[in-house]
């Protein structure tokens, strides 16, 4: 019996855990942060809850006799891909990371970049008075000290601090294209934010902001770990599984 753990958190881990589920001779165990209410489980056996470092994750994955790791933890969940990469390498296990392809710019977008949550908060000031904040409720604090109206959205409510001015809305992906198009309108949007993240589940408020001539403030999302191979789709990450 193989034994595969997945980092998991995403919809890419959810059919990657579908893929190898259905593999005879194969065990996979996804584990979940559990910061997400009510998360979506996928095929195979589900730990949540954190490890307490790269020690904690290195101990857990000698007792798991994990043969090979995927980590397909969200594109700018920096610390548990550095954590993975540390603890895959002490327990001799080898270590994938997942990651869909980020966005693009199409004709008629008025992107700008920012390196860092810190970049973007400094520059948004000067591309609207509104902005849509879309960069996830762990994310907001950067913007906290803008003495600007913003709208948020995000599964569960935001820890603080938020901007002073701020109206939360608790929603979860996918979004329609005509119910982002209604919600720019209908709140006034000037500005939209977000991280470059990828996938279609959230991709419509970008042709939104297309449509309706706004620019959109990016984020670039980080690399992963020196040393770490990485594929764009959980295909591709199951082929790579079958080889271990």
């Amino acid at each position: 019996m193989r034994r595969v753990v997945i980092l998991g958190g995403t919809a890419e881990a959810r059919v990657l855990a579908e893929l190898v589920a259905a593999e005879p001779g194969v065990e996979v165990t996804t584990s979940l942060a559990g910061r997400t209410p009510e998360p979506r489980l996928p095929a195979g056996q589900v730990r949540i809850g954190g490890f307490g470092g790269p020690e904690g994750l290195a101990g857990w994955l000698r007792e798991q006799r994990a043969d090979a790791v995927v980590d397909a933890t969200h594109p700018f969940a920096e610390a548990i891909s550095r954590h993975a990469a540390l603890a895959a390498d002490a327990a001799g296990v080898p270590l994938l990371a997942l990651r869909r392809p980020g966005w693009s710019p199409g004709e008629g977008d008025r992107w700008h970049w920012a390196d860092t949550l810190a970049a973007a908060a400094a520059l948004l000031p000067a591309l609207g008075h509104r902005p849509f904040l879309t960069v996830g409720r762990q994310d907001l604090a950067a913007f906290a000290g803008l003495p600007l109206s913003c709208l948020a959205r995000s599964i569960a409510p935001p820890p603080p601090p938020l901007p002073a001015h701020c109206r939360v809305l608790l929603d979860r992906g996918p979004f329609t294209l005509d119910a982002e198009r209604a919600l720019l309108r209908r709140h006034g949007i000037d500005v939209l934010v977000t991280k470059d993240s990828g996938g279609p589940a959230t991709a419509a408020k970008l042709t939104a902001a297309r449509e309706a001539a706004l620019p959109v403030l990016i984020v670039r999302r980080p690399p992963p770990p020196p040393g770490v191979p990485a594929v764009a789709s959980p295909a591709a990450a199951a082929q790579w599984l079958r080889t271990r």
